[in-house]
């Protein structure tokens, strides 16, 4: 790999709980497809790890409940006819997947009010709008 995944701030995917597990990629190919392992898993034991603080910890396994089994989280990437590019792909991936399940809850919308001159505005509008409407018609509509 080529270094530390920053995950946001100083925290990063620590490589020793990273777990990989490398297949044979599905989809077109030649020769070179049938012996080559390039599609890669990248699994994390989240719900075990110590490189998260508490915090971010309970807020991702909160997030990510629908994606874990058994408090892991596991990445494909097959996108790339290379093992390494699919690693690095794999990785960013993870990385990017964590630092938005452990971002800060965004803080609550003040509501605001509609000043009353744009509402009038508008009513007055649609007043105008249906005077056009019932004018084009041969009836009467007092």
């Amino acid at each position: 790999m080529s270094g530390p995944y920053v995950i946001r701030g100083s925290v990063s995917l620590p490589e020793a709980e990273l777990m990989w597990r490398f297949s044979r990629s599905s989809g077109p190919g030649g020769q070179h497809v049938n012996t080559s392992d390039s599609q890669v898993e990248l699994r994390f034991d989240l719900a075990g790890t110590e490189a998260l603080p508490e915090v971010w910890k309970r807020r991702a396994l909160e997030r990510l409940s629908g994606r874990l089994v058994d408090g892991v989280i596991s990445v494909r990437a097959s996108e790339h006819r290379s093992q390494w590019r699919n690693r690095e792909a794999a990785a960013v991936r993870l990385a990017a997947l964590l630092a938005e399940a452990t971002a800060p809850p965004p803080k609550p919308r003040r509501p605001t009010r509609l000043p009353r001159g744009i509402n009038e505005r508008r009513l007055q509008e649609k007043k105008q709008r249906s005077q056009t409407k019932r004018g084009r018609s041969g009836r009467d509509w007092n």
